[in-house]
């Protein structure tokens, strides 16, 4: 069976600079409530201290480097936490701009031919229990598109697209 780890080509992980700050803050704030609960006698600082824990474990992937995420081979698009996608079942790779209120971010949209089982050569949708409350690096937006935020990840937004619709350009067989 083929896992992530076999997969060689072109792969991405996440942005190791900017990102290691706001997960160590969460974490000595989670730290500082269990401690402040524990020298204090006062239990609910134990329990306000969960949500800055829960939020820096979601993350914990994040401080993970030298590990692809997403990335392309001769044989489709791999997703770290879902699988490896035929080229075949890609029907379209684009970029959206999601304006907010705070600013705004890039996504890469991958549009499917058909749904996400029958797109995918390896499936690696099941995960540790540990690992399961854990970031991924897509979401789902339909049972055919999956979206990606490229401003996490360590290489430009233009480069993953271009290289992407160049892949699959050349590898689909069609």
């Amino acid at each position: 069976m083929v896992t992530d780890k076999d997969i060689v080509g072109y792969t991405i992980g996440y942005d190791q600079e900017e990102v290691h700050f706001p997960i160590y803050a969460m974490t000595a704030l989670a730290v500082a409530f269990f401690v402040a609960a524990i020298f204090k006698g006062i239990p609910i600082l134990a329990v306000v201290g969960l949500l800055p824990a829960a939020v820096a474990y979601y993350n914990l992937p994040l401080l993970e480097s030298g590990r692809p995420r997403i990335g392309s081979g001769q044989y489709g698009l791999f997703i770290e936490g879902l699988g490896l996608i035929s080229w075949r079942a890609v029907e379209s790779i684009e970029t959206l701009e999601m304006v907010e209120r705070t600013g705004s971010s890039l996504e890469l949209i991958i549009g499917l031919k058909k749904p996400i089982p029958e797109a995918l050569l390896a499936d690696w949708r099941s995960r540790p229990f540990l690992r399961r409350p854990m970031r991924l690096p897509w979401r789902l937006a339909s049972k055919t598109e999956i979206r990606i935020p490229l401003d996490v990840l360590d290489r430009p937004s233009a480069e993953i697209k271009e290289t992407f619709v160049r892949m699959w350009r050349f590898n689909r067989g069609t």
